[in-house]
């Protein structure tokens, strides 16, 4: 089937005085996707949404400030994100649905699971962290991107950006390159709503908190993520109750990317067992 024939729905939710954007396939389970900082909907990839959407009526959106969603002026927190998430899942009359969230979309999945865990039927988190002490701030990736960003260059933004998310093994065959710069400008993201991302990210600290999640919950991390260190994975499952840890050998920050079918399986496995 074509990925696009899966494709049922585009819209926008009304946050009030804002709006976001979102995308609707496929059928079966509700499954919310929460990308990450400077990401947007079409950063999912065709592959891995077309492989969840035999499965789950998947629903992908871009943050406030991103794309066609509205942008809401002054700094916001993560909590206000995921606050936007809640009104999405409203706005899709859902009451509850499986989440997924990735790096900052992770620390998003973490705060909508803690505020409203009745809305949370199973829990993913990728490449992300918990905050607090036991956090790990080395990897390279965040800084090497906002400086390449700030150059007003956009070739040397994206080609930093790919160098920095996927691995060295994926990047070794130069045809993946086209790929990602299609899909990553084909939305706009603005330097100051990810700098707005950042600090949002920079104070994030559910560690005090994740003991007390009583969700099902998968955390995936890559061996080789150069945006955030994949110790960060281990200490965030360490903190949730039987949460179950998947790290991914080889693979960089956007590892859904690099194996999208091999994801997707876990994803299922996960969310339907």
């Amino acid at each position: 089937m074509n990925p696009a024939d899966r494709l049922i729905g585009m819209s926008y939710t009304d946050l009030g005085s804002s709006r976001l954007y979102y995308e609707r396939r496929g059928s079966g389970a509700p499954l919310l996707l929460i990308q990450g900082m400077a990401g947007h909907h079409r950063m999912w990839g065709e592959p891995f949404l077309d492989a969840l959407a035999s499965d789950f009526d998947v629903v992908t959106f871009d943050h406030r400030g991103v794309g066609d969603s509205s942008d809401v002026p002054g700094p916001f927190t993560v909590a206000d994100l995921a606050a936007d998430s809640v009104a999405l899942l409203d706005a899709l009359d859902w009451s509850d649905a499986h989440v997924m969230g990735i790096s900052l979309g992770g620390m998003v999945a973490q705060e909508f699971s803690l505020q409203h865990p009745e809305r949370v039927r199973t829990l993913v988190l990728g490449c992300t962290y918990a905050g607090g002490a036991g956090t790990t701030m080395t990897a390279p990736g965040p800084l090497r991107m906002i400086q390449a960003m700030n150059t007003g260059d956009i070739d040397v933004a994206i080609r930093t950006a790919y160098e920095a998310n996927l691995s060295p093994d994926f990047r070794r065959d130069e045809a993946q390159f086209e790929p990602f710069k299609t899909a990553s400008l084909s939305v706009r993201v603005r330097v100051p709503t990810v700098l707005r991302q950042a600090q949002a990210a920079y104070v994030h600290d559910t560690s005090a908190r994740l003991p007390d999640l009583a969700l099902p919950t998968l955390v995936a991390h890559g061996t080789v993520d150069e945006m955030i260190d994949a110790a960060n994975g281990s200490y965030l499952a360490e903190l949730i109750p039987k949460a179950r840890l998947e790290i991914l050998d080889g693979l960089g920050h956007l590892f859904w990317w690099e194996q999208p079918d091999a994801v997707a399986g876990l994803v299922r496995s996960h969310c339907l067992s």
